[in-house]
């Protein structure tokens, strides 16, 4: 039985409860949220959509105790009115410093011992928070990271190029899954050909980067948030995950040699973190990466961790 419970029913966190449910990723579905009126209206409307769906889960309205024997857990708290008027991630640190420390405490009473993968904001710290208070192993947590900001940087290759696949598209965007995260082009290839061969200008490069890193914020000042893209990074990771797949994605991960939570490759299967790819990079690269580490960790030292 393929367990999952997802913690924060918001824009996010329902968009990947449905996704889930869609597309039979979850035998069971737990859902918690401290909003039991939002969490029971979730529950019946999936519900009512059970005779009409290919397959069968059960929906279950759920609390921590559900997750003793759940297989992954997803967390997607927070409040996204925080980032309405910003287009800083950080804007909601504060309201999600104060939830990781209750959530976590509460995973752990709850014996979960699954593969627990991070979504809520600002990624990279608050997973740091939640292993922290939840003694979680850290090959076990690990944060959906700049997986989605990869997805978004291949797309503006691809459309940017024409007549692509972003699937063609290969490489990584790098750091926090914010301001400060870079695409690593040394890394970037259209199929078996490096970018380079393609664009020559260093300033289309900074246009194409940033344009990826804006993305989730023209998303939001259309329609207030960002749900589908995250949603699904989120599901390939859990299919991942269940299917012990082995693949290699830029999640937010604990690098050792930085001390801290970033995006960066590492390859996923049925233990959560299998190991973290050695790639080379430019000393630029390598400095950006530094850079966005420290700022990382600066934020986490001003609430204490």
């Amino acid at each position: 039985m393929r367990k999952i419970g997802i913690i924060g029913l918001g824009n996010v966190g329902i968009t990947v409860a449905y996704t889930l449910f869609t597309r039979g990723v979850a035998d069971e579905l737990v859902l918690i949220d401290p909003k039991s009126k939002k969490v029971r209206a979730e529950e019946n409307d999936l519900k009512d959509a059970l005779s009409c769906n290919h397959f069968h889960t059960k929906v279950i309205n759920g609390d921590y105790d559900q997750l003793a024997n759940a297989d992954v857990l997803i967390t997607a708290f927070g409040d996204i009115k925080a980032t309405a008027r910003t287009d800083d991630r950080f804007a909601e640190f504060p309201i999600n410093v104060e939830q990781a420390k209750i959530v976590g405490p509460k995973v752990k009473a709850s014996g979960f011992k699954g593969i627990w993968i991070n979504i809520s904001n600002p990624c990279d710290a608050i997973t740091t928070i939640l292993k922290k208070t939840s003694d979680f192993p850290k090959n076990r947590i690990f944060g959906t990271g700049t997986l989605l900001d990869t997805s978004r940087m291949k797309r503006q290759v691809a459309d940017y190029l024409g007549n692509q696949d972003p699937k063609n598209i290969g490489g990584y965007v790098l750091g926090e899954h914010g301001n400060s995260q870079f695409t690593a082009w040394s890394t970037v290839s259209v199929g078996i050909r490096p970018l380079s061969k393609y664009i020559s200008d260093s300033s289309k490069y900074k246009k194409l980067e940033e344009n990826a890193r804006q993305g989730a914020f023209e998303v939001i000042s259309g329609k207030g948030y960002t749900s589908y893209a995250i949603a699904t990074c989120a599901v390939r990771l859990i299919e991942a995950v269940f299917a012990d797949a082995h693949t290699i994605f830029p999640v937010s991960v604990y690098l050792e040699s930085l001390d801290t939570y970033i995006g960066y490759p590492a390859v996923v299967g049925a233990n959560g973190i299998e190991h973290v790819e050695d790639i080379s990079l430019t000393t630029a690269e390598k400095e950006s990466l530094s850079k966005s580490a420290d700022y990382i960790k600066g934020n986490l030292a001003k609430v204490g961790y």
